[in-house]
């Protein structure tokens, strides 16, 4: 099934569209095709509600805290509405997709023109012509549809997010993805290959793959084409700098990935590797499907095979039933692995997750008390390792003026590290050689080096 096309409307001519969003990278992408189709009808982008004809909040549900600022937002936009009764106001996403939510989101927020869920993206313009026609209009599918080729993002991006998969088969008990995301879909390669084509061509030099578990990415095709097939292909495109992807799911990294990630020549050496928990007791009842000792077996092949690889890392503190020697074992495993940044989250129950109904439920307070000390523990680590990357000359790819410091530029490296640095703005879009000069828990401070000198300040 294809996008629906529509006539640009003569009301709709020239008005701006603001998009909010929330949640992951495919939450992202999410927003980003919602906000091309609603340019095909002739909405412009702005970064102001003020201005905007139309905005686009897409959700997400993974954690409670995430759910309450969304919740929040929706009753500041209300203000919005009273003042221009046109204004077009449509909540998309994960939120809206999990079973039952939708009356009651209708019921708290009536000001909102238009519900849709994560499954029927494709129809988003049909249902803004609806809202405009009509008046309000919800649309959830519970069953996903066929994979749709939905519209390539505005040109001109540095950096873009490319979907190869949707949806999740491996039930994390914690977990609300594959209940509002459905099962795994793979993409056909030869339509990623061409959507990357497409962005190179005009003016992208770096995508991320993504996918709930990258790693099974192809299971359900026939004949066998994996990841690593898809990686290695991806990495002939000419003219495409770097190739990065996230999820990935531990017991599913083959050795064969490894050594593709070691031989390409634009994938860049590092990967997140989602532990969760570094006790096998809770990554049992997480429904991991991995231990603790192949977790870290897996850590050691990367590193024998990609010995510069920088690896980060997901962490859940609070999982119902963890006591103080499971919560041990996280912390020495995270010693153990030394990542250059870990993501750490207190348990927050899901509704519709077998974990929501487990006995045992940690108290509050012994899940923030847990966390601060994960945190210490990691934030010491990240700082040793961009300690010892002072000193060395890495290749930085420029995004443009850092968000603090507008006056100089920031880039990343293939690593994934934040730099900031001094130069011109003709840098942007550029790989360039930059020596590290000081090192911070989150970012580095370097130098652009110009045949081999720094450059003088």
């Amino acid at each position: 099934m294809g996008v629906t096309k529509l006539p640009k409307s003569n009301n709709q001519s020239d008005k701006k569209v603001a998009t909010i969003v929330f949640g992951c990278q495919m939450s992202e992408r999410d927003a980003e095709t919602l906000t091309t189709l609603s340019a095909d009808l002739g909405y412009k982008p702005t970064e102001e509600l003020k201005e905007a004809d139309l905005i686009i909040i897409n959700t997400c549900c993974v954690r409670e805290s995430a759910e309450n600022k969304i919740l929040g937002k929706i009753g500041e936009l209300k203000r919005l509405k009273e003042n221009n009764p046109n204004l077009k106001i449509a909540v998309s996403g994960c939120m809206v997709q999990q079973p039952g939510a939708l009356a009651k989101l209708q019921k708290r927020a009536p000001h909102v023109d238009i519900w849709t869920g994560t499954h029927n993206l494709h129809n988003f313009p049909a249902m803004l012509e609806h809202s405009h026609a009509k008046g309000k209009i919800a649309e959830v599918v519970d069953t996903p549809l066929a994979i749709t080729e939905l519209p390539r993002r505005e040109k001109g991006k540095l950096r873009a997010f490319v979907n190869i998969m949707y949806g999740c088969n491996n039930f994390c008990t914690y977990c609300i993805v594959p209940h509002v995301r459905g099962r795994e879909r793979s993409r056909p390669a030869a339509e990623i290959i061409g959507e990357i084509k497409d962005l190179v061509a005009n003016g992208c030099r770096e995508v991320t793959l993504l996918g709930q578990n990258v790693n099974s990415y192809g299971q359900d095709f026939t004949p066998t084409y994996d990841f690593a097939d898809l990686l290695q292909e991806v990495d002939q495109i000419s003219g495409l700098a770097r190739v990065r992807f996230t999820t990935s799911h531990p017991k599913d990294l083959s050795d064969k990935l490894i050594e593709s990630i070691a031989q390409g020549r634009h994938l860049c050496e590092h990967i997140h590797l989602p532990v969760q928990s570094g006790s096998n007791s809770i990554l049992k009842s997480m429904n991991r499907q991995y231990t603790r000792e192949y977790y870290l077996s897996r850590v050691a092949k990367i590193r024998e095979i990609i010995p510069d690889v920088s690896l980060t890392t997901d962490i859940i503190v609070g999982f119902p039933g963890e006591s103080e020697d499971d919560f041990a074992q996280s912390l020495d495993l995270v010693r153990q692995v030394q990542y250059s940044q870990a993501f750490t989250f207190l348990y927050s129950k899901r509704s519709g997750t077998l974990a929501a109904v487990m006995p045992d439920q940690v108290p509050l307070d012994v899940k923030k008390r847990r966390l601060q000390e994960l945190m210490k523990i990691q934030t010491e680590a990240s700082l040793k390792w961009r300690e010892r990357m002072v000193g060395r000359i890495y290749e930085v790819l420029v995004e443009g003026p850092s968000k603090t410091n507008p006056e100089r530029l920031t880039g990343r490296t293939r690593g994934n590290e934040l730099v900031v640095f001094n130069g011109d703005s003709e840098l942007v879009g550029k790989l360039i050689p930059v020596q590290m000069t000081e090192a911070g828990s989150w970012t580095l401070v370097g130098e652009v080096v110009y045949n081999g000198h720094k450059e003088q300040e």
